[in-house]
């Protein structure tokens, strides 16, 4: 019942791995902590410092202890950092990960589970929600470094090697019991921004845009809380050890909210306290993207906790109080 997990130092990781333990599963995290924070690891799990591309230390770990699957999550995330260092993104996220799902094949280790991105649709022209068949048409070179490491795995899966693709829509929010949570020095999520206006953390909020094709001129996406998406992963899990079948799959709600929608529910929060200002659209992002998430529903046995909108923005603005009482960034 070994599970690896590279970047469990990070958001996602860290919630999947707690999700993990609660589990009964044991966990050894790997991540550099180049953008992961120590602080997040969780106790029970183990930890060892390198990058997915260290052949050498990957390989002795998989010698030593026999593991039922690889959880992948270390990345870099940020859409307006790939289209200035798409090189970076690209070394990182395609090529680091190709030789990390080489290391686990030559070893044994053939289930992978795939943190990707629902970036990778990009603005699909659509009026209903997107499933996995809609067309990839990614906007920067943070979707395509997935894309490309997508691909990498589907062409793995014909010598033995079985995946699951999970495309994650806007994740948000923080561990209930606040074990964990997205600290971040340069955020660019707009419920991490605005939960730290939420707080007194910054003095507004810049919403990108307000003359896109919406009701109220802004964004629109879908957020699931990370918890709800960390417990997705365990089934995932459960489903791949047991039916041995490689899928792609949406994370999501099938719900969106305007940027504006949140903001607004934020500050009834807080009683009024973020100032809002507009600014330009930022180049790479998508007008409206809303998961379409039978087919997950239809594969694993799954129901959503945190599937309100509410208790998604309490739980960020409290993991912000936490940072802020403990004095991080």
């Amino acid at each position: 019942m070994n599970i690896l997990v590279t970047g469990g130092a990070g958001y996602i990781g860290s919630h999947v791995s707690l999700s993990l333990l609660d589990a009964g599963y044991n966990v050894t995290i790997l991540d550099d902590l180049s953008t992961g924070h120590e602080q997040l690891i969780p106790k029970k799990a183990d930890f060892v410092k390198c990058n997915i591309n260290d052949v050498e230390i990957i390989s002795s770990i998989l010698q030593k202890k026999k593991f039922i699957a690889v959880m992948h999550f270390a990345a870099f995330i940020k859409v307006e950092e790939s289209l200035q260092f798409s090189k970076k993104y690209f070394i990182n996220n395609t090529k680091n990960s190709e030789i990390l799902f080489d290391t686990c094949f030559k070893n044994g280790l053939i289930n992978v589970i795939f943190s990707s991105t629902a970036a990778v649709y990009g603005n699909p022209i659509l009026n209903g929600l997107i499933d996995e068949n809609t067309k990839l048409n990614p906007l920067n070179p943070y979707a395509e470094s997935k894309i490309e490491t997508e691909k990498n795995l589907i062409n793995l899966s014909k010598n033995r090697l079985k995946y699951i693709i999970l495309r994650y829509f806007n994740v948000a929010g923080s561990d209930p019991q606040m074990r964990s949570g997205l600290i971040s020095k340069n955020p660019t999520h707009l419920i991490k921004v605005s939960s730290e206006a939420a707080i007194g953390k910054r003095d507004k909020v810049i919403i990108f845009g307000k003359d896109y094709n919406t009701l109220d001129g802004t964004a629109i996406r879908d957020y699931i809380h990370v918890s709800d998406l960390a417990e997705i992963h365990v089934k995932a899990l459960e489903y791949l050890l047991k039916k041995k079948q490689s899928k792609i799959l949406n994370c999501g709600y099938g719900k969106g909210y305007s940027v504006k929608e949140i903001l607004d529910e934020i500050n009834k929060i807080c009683n009024n306290r973020i100032n809002i200002e507009y600014g330009p659209r930022r180049p790479g992002d998508s007008i409206k993207l809303i998961s379409d998430i039978t087919k997950l529903k239809q594969i694993i046995d799954w129901t959503p906790k945190y599937n309100n909108l509410n208790f998604i923005l309490k739980t960020a603005i409290q993991w912000e109080r936490k940072l802020k009482n403990e004095k991080i960034f």
